[in-house]
């Protein structure tokens, strides 16, 4: 795996000022705009073909872009069905290829659902997936992280707890921290200074040094009720305290990717990349 240098900002998807929607595009455009990262959106489907792959590479390397990437929405380590369970490992493992392919960095993925089936067994299935899928990555050679995103409902396995726990069981894996997630997640916590100390600190003494110097990180507002996560907000349209989240960030001297899923995505990510810069260090 390679290091990141800095905490870079981006966007989920091709920026929406993008004069021409192409992932190519996308990529110069991300760097137009001020930005250093981008989130390849595979989330319908892997539909990058190899050869498109080796030129995004190209593009992100002149530009000094990092990328990453969303697997697709349809995955559930935990299905009943074994057939279901096998295509969700080929999911996650066609997205590393292709990120890998593109010279990226790092997949995320949410992993899959309770079914109202006690944790601890959820647990387990899901570990056995991800030694599967990392086993078989390795052994095409493919060095990306694979990271099992802080989900934001409650019936979805991925909890902080939970993806940490994976963590320090997998070599390829470290989690992907949404923090508006864990603010949905847990009907308004997770909103404080003191609360995302404890977080980072808790992944520091758990995981190492190296997962603050490659967090991979999801933000935006968000609008939740008692059942978690109901959709994503832009950042000033939202109770999140975000401006305070960058602070800590900071002080914690973050490495890695912020990735921005509010609705306007690169008015986001061009706002906290800002706010970012001007806090004394």
């Amino acid at each position: 795996m390679f290091k990141v240098d800095r905490l870079r900002f981006g966007t989920a998807g091709i920026p929406l000022s993008t004069p021409k929607r192409s992932t190519i595009d996308g990529v110069a455009h991300v760097r137009n705009l001020g930005l250093d990262a981008m989130e390849l959106e595979f989330v319908r489907g892997v539909n990058l073909k190899p050869e498109l792959a080796k030129k995004i590479k190209y593009v992100a390397k002149k530009h000094d872009v990092l990328l990453t990437a969303h697997a697709p929405y349809y995955i559930n380590l935990n299905a009943a069905e074994k057939a279901k369970v096998e295509a969700s490992k080929n999911r996650i493992i066609q997205s590393a290829e292709r990120l890998h392919d593109a010279g990226g960095w790092s997949v995320v993925f949410h992993a899959g659902y309770y079914l109202k089936q006690p944790p601890q067994s959820v647990y387990q299935k899901i570990l056995e997936a991800l030694r599967d899928i990392e086993k078989k990555l390795m052994d095409k050679g493919i060095k990306v992280w694979i990271r099992p995103e802080l989900t934001g409902k409650p019936t979805q396995f991925g909890d902080l707890e939970e993806i940490v726990k994976l963590s320090e069981e997998l070599e390829m894996v470290l989690p992907t921290i949404d923090f508006a997630h864990a603010h949905a997640r847990s009907k308004g916590e997770f909103n404080s200074i003191e609360e995302w100390r404890e977080m980072l600190s808790l992944l520091e003494d758990r995981l190492g040094r190296e997962a603050l110097d490659n967090m991979h990180i999801h933000m935006s507002g968000i609008e939740y009720t008692a059942k978690g996560e109901r959709r994503h907000l832009n950042l000033q349209e939202s109770d999140m305290k975000w401006e305070d989240l960058l602070k800590v960030l900071k002080e914690f001297k973050v490495k890695g990717v912020v990735i921005s899923e509010s609705p306007n995505i690169e008015e986001d990510a061009l706002l906290m990349k800002k706010k970012y810069e001007e806090i004394e260090a």
